[in-house]
C-alpha cells in the first residue's frame, strides 16, 4: 500500500548527532561545573586514548621510533600523572591531555598543564619513550650504559641540586632534568638523540655530553631492528580502575606542591642563617624578619606588584619556620637584611604561580 504524502509528513524525521552532541552524550560531565567534575571518579570519566588529542602525538612518536630502526611500540595508557614503570615498556599519560574540558580544569587549579601544547607533549613523549626502550631491551645493564650515565641503582632523590653551567647533560625538557638520576640522564639523552633533525653532533660538539649522546647512538644500534626482550603490556594504575575522585587527586597533589615549596623555604633559610649560637647574645632569624616585616612586605609587594596580603602570608610562614629551626643572624644585619627581601621575593613569587581559585577539594 502506497505511503501518502500527508503520512510521509507525519513521520517524524531522525537526523543523526553531530559530533559535539554524541559527545555530550556519553560523557555527560562536560555539562558539569569545575565544582560539580571534581567530585567524579576517574573510572566515571569513560576516557580512552583512541579517543582523544594524544593519539596523533603517539603515532608521531612512533613513527619517530620506525625511522630510528626501533621495533618497540610503547603501549601507552592513561593514568594521573606522566610516568614509566621500571620494567615496563610503556608510558602513562596524565588524563587531563585526553580531553581539552579536563584540561582546562588543570589549569586553573594547577595554574599549568604539563604537556598542555603540542611541542611540550613531544617533548615528554620522547623523553617516556627512553624510559620504555630502557626497560625493553634491559640498557641499564649493560656495561656502556653504566659507564656513560652511571649506576640506575642509586636511589631517587627527593630533590636535586642542579648545576646550571655543566655540559655534562644534554638540554631537553628544562630545569636541569638530565641531573636528577642516571636514568633520568638516559632518558633525557634518548630524546635529544630521537627528536628529528635535532643536529646533536653539531650541537652538542666539545661538550661532554656529547660522548653520552654516542653512547646512546651505539645501544640503539646494538638492538635496531631486533625485537625486545621485554614485551609484557602491564598498565599500572590505570584511570579506569581508579574509584578516586578529582577532587582526591587535587588535594593531594597541591599537598605535595606545599611540602616541596616548604622544603624549599627551609634550604633558603638554613643558607642564610645558621643554627649555631656564634656570639654571646646572638640575634634570633625570626626577630630579624620580625621587626623588619613591614618594610620588607612592602618592598616585595612593590617590585612584584602583588597583593601585601600574599605577601605577609609567606613573610608569616619564613619567621614560624625560622623560629623551628632555631636559625640565628650570621654576619652582620645588612647583608642578612639584603638576603631576606630576596627569599621573601623569590617565594612570593613562586607561591603566586600555585596559587589555585577557592574550589570545594
Amino acid at each position: 500500500m502506497p505511503v501518502t504524502r500527508a503520512a510521509r509528513r507525519s513521520v517524524p524525521v531522525v537526523r543523526p548527532r553531530t559530533r559535539a552532541a554524541r559527545a555530550r552524550h556519553t560523557r555527560p560531565w562536560l555539562r558539569l561545573s569545575d565544582e560539580q567534575l571534581l567530585q567524579m571518579r576517574f573510572c566515571d570519566l569513560k576516557l580512552t586514548i583512541e579517543r582523544s588529542p594524544i593519539a596523533r602525538h603517539i603515532r608521531r612518536l612512533y613513527a619517530d621510533l620506525q625511522q630510528r630502526g626501533l621495533k618497540l611500540r610503547p603501549h601507552v595508557w592513561l593514568s594521573e600523572e606522566w610516568f614509566s614503570p621500571d620494567g615496563v615498556p610503556g608510558i602513562a599519560v596524565p588524563f587531563y591531555l585526553a580531553h581539552a574540558r579536563l584540561e582546562r580544569l588543570e589549569r586553573r587549579i594547577m595554574r599549568e598543564a604539563e604537556g598542555g601544547n603540542s611541542r611540550l607533549l613531544l617533548r615528554i613523549l620522547r623523553h617516556e619513550a627512553g624510559h620504555a626502550v630502557d626497560n625493553a631491551y634491559r640498557l641499564r645493564r649493560r656495561k656502556r650504559w653504566r659507564e656513560a650515565f652511571g649506576p640506575a641503582s642509586l636511589p631517587y632523590p627527593a630533590r636535586y641540586r642542579a648545576r646550571a653551567g655543566s655540559r655534562r647533560y644534554v638540554h631537553h625538557l628544562g630545569e636541569w632534568y638530565a641531573q636528577a638520576h642516571p636514568a633520568e640522564d638516559f632518558a633525557e639523552t634518548f630524546a635529544v638523540w630521537l627528536t628529528p633533525q635535532s643536529g646533536w653532533r653539531k650541537s652538542y660538539a666539545g661538550w661532554p655530553a656529547l660522548h653520552k649522546l654516542q653512547a646512546v647512538d651505539e645501544l640503539v644500534a646494538s638492538v635496531r631492528h631486533m625485537r625486545p626482550p621485554v614485551r609484557n603490556r602491564l598498565r599500572i594504575e590505570p584511570l579506569e580502575h581508579n574509584r578516586r575522585t578529582l577532587a582526591q587527586h587535587y588535594r593531594r597533589k597541591l599537598a605535595h606542591n606545599r611540602m616541596i615549596r616548604r622544603g624549599l623555604t627551609d634550604e633558603l633559610l638554613q643558607r642564610a642563617f645558621t643554627p649555631q649560637r656564634r656570639r654571646v647574645q646572638p640575634l634570633k632569624a625570626a626577630t630579624l624578619l620580625r621587626s623588619h616585616a613591614r618594610p620588607l612586605i612592602d618592598a616585595v609587594a612593590r617590585t612584584l606588584k602583588c597583593e601585601r596580603y600574599s605577601v605577609e602570608q609567606i613573610q608569616r610562614m619564613l619567621i614560624e619556620r625560622a623560629h623551628a629551626l632555631g636559625l640565628y643572624v650570621r654576619g652582620n644585619r645588612r647583608d642578612a637584611l639584603r638576603y631576606s627581601r630576596w627569599m621573601l621575593e623569590r617565594l612570593t613569587g613562586l607561591y603566586s604561580q600555585g596559587e589555585t581559585p577557592h574550589l570545594p577539594l
